[in-house]
């Protein structure tokens, strides 16, 4: 194992679900890649942590996110007339009985 991922392994040895972090952590590097797991656990250490969580938070905010879905708006369904925002609209419906 890389240096960093190493050092976030033996630390966790002492925690009681520390295997089960460490799996959490060994699986992120089918997604992201061992040098990128290994800068996270890096950080995460630098940070004076050792928590899956936090490590893969580090991953996930790493992460390019993905491009929004373009929705082209039909013709028939464009504003023809924009809206105005004109409050003495609202207040002339408030005094009508």
């Amino acid at each position: 194992l890389p240096t960093s991922l190493d050092r976030v392994r033996r630390k966790l040895a002492g925690a009681t679900d520390g295997d089960r972090q460490m799996v959490d952590i060994l699986t992120s590097v089918l997604s992201d890649g061992l040098p990128a797991v290994d800068a996270a656990c890096a950080e995460a250490l630098g940070q004076g942590v050792h928590s899956a969580d936090v490590i893969l938070n580090i991953l996930a905010r790493r992460r390019e996110p993905a491009a929004p879905v373009t929705i082209i708006t039909p013709d028939a369904l464009r504003l023809r007339h924009a809206p105005s925002a004109d409050c003495s609209r609202y207040d002339l419906l408030r005094r009508s009985p």
